[in-house]
């Protein structure tokens, strides 16, 4: 393969190379939240068991969107992290098309676009999330405002 070639490939292979960086910053973030949900369920798994009346369903109320939350987290990584695949098949389709000879512009672009299906799957799991999450802050403001019964 002459050096030319290879510079080319390599400079077409840049731009997916950067999405993959992203999408490594999004499963970061995504990985973050799921850890501070699952550490908190732990938290309040422990005082569920302990507490009785309206606080015992404060706690269960808080346990349900927290599962909520983490299993959007978690689609949101598979999501995510099957784009990041999808792009690295494209780098290595950009390589082996060049060293090959084969035109598989074809298949590149339809890996390419699969990659962001799945990224934007990811995202709206993500926003998904973070609506969830928005949403139990408000239930829990509504909760300090009524006194107990």
């Amino acid at each position: 393969m002459p050096f030319n070639a290879i510079a080319s490939t390599i400079q077409s292979a840049v731009a997916p190379v950067f999405l993959f960086a992203g999408i490594g910053g999004i499963l970061n973030v995504v990985g973050m939240r799921l850890s501070r949900s699952v550490d908190r369920v732990r938290a309040i798994e422990d005082l569920h068991s302990k507490s009785a009346g309206v606080e015992h369903h404060r706690y269960a109320t808080e346990l349900l969107l927290l599962e909520r939350r983490i299993k959007h987290s978690n689609h949101a990584t598979t999501l995510c992290v099957a784009s990041a695949l999808a792009v690295c098949l494209v780098v290595v389709f950009l390589f082996v098309s060049q060293m090959i000879g084969l035109n598989l512009g074809n298949t590149i672009a339809l890996i390419f676009v699969l990659a962001m299906l799945l990224l934007a799957g990811g995202l709206i799991e993500f926003l998904t999330e973070i609506q969830i999450a928005i949403g139990g802050r408000r239930l829990h403001k509504e909760h300090m405002h009524q006194p107990d019964v």
